[in-house]
């Protein structure tokens, strides 16, 4: 927990970027019956029944000194997932960086060994070297500031119905532009300090 609170108060470095990265899952739903829309004076109706329609995985990586963030839309949540969108985000979105600094939890896909099993040896490495990981601790995902972007991006955009992952898509590619534009940055303020009062319980106790 130290070791990540220690990043996030390093000032902005553009060879040595900050960047927060998390994922998550997103049912896919068909209406079954047409809503009724709002009308003066009346809610809009919607149906308690719907149909899945599968699912698929947002992968989001942010950078909260800078207000950037970079949102894939996948349909599945595996090791080759994964390692193409950090491959991304090594070669064309930080390809200038000398060392990015991931801050990530500890899912078993995210590993060194996804990038050996979806490359070849040379450039598994290649990719590897380009960051360095810094996990979250075991339940303390929340203190992954890509988990607070995912869940504004919930709020703001996927909170309804959609059946289809293209329109997913759609919709997260421009809530991502339109949140970029605006250099939307986390207001992170949350110490060291602070966890070793609130969370003093997590530490071992010496005696004096």
């Amino acid at each position: 927990m130290e070791q990540v609170l220690d990043v996030y108060k390093m000032p902005y470095n553009p060879e040595y970027p900050v960047v927060c990265m998390d994922e998550s899952p997103k049912q896919l739903i068909r209406e079954t019956r047409l809503p009724i829309n709002m009308k003066p004076g009346q809610d809009k109706k919607v149906d308690f029944e719907y149909e899945r329609c599968g699912v698929c995985n947002i992968f989001m990586a942010n950078e909260p000194l800078v207000g950037k963030r970079y949102v894939e839309v996948k349909g599945t949540k595996t090791k080759k997932d994964w390692a193409l969108f950090v491959k991304e985000l090594a070669d064309v979105h930080y390809r200038d960086a000398i060392k990015i600094k991931l801050v990530m939890d500890n899912l078993n896909t995210h590993s060194a060994s996804a990038l050996y099993e979806v490359f070849e040896p040379q450039e598994a490495k290649r990719i590897w070297d380009r960051f360095e990981f810094i996990y979250t601790p075991k339940h303390g995902s929340w203190l992954n500031m890509a988990e607070i972007e995912l869940n504004v991006l919930n709020g703001q955009c996927l909170s309804r119905r959609i059946d289809n992952i293209d329109k997913v898509k759609d919709e997260v590619g421009a809530w991502c532009k339109s949140r970029n534009n605006m250099k939307a940055k986390i207001n992170w303020q949350f110490t060291t300090g602070d966890a070793r009062v609130k969370l003093k319980t997590l530490y071992p106790k010496f005696e004096i």
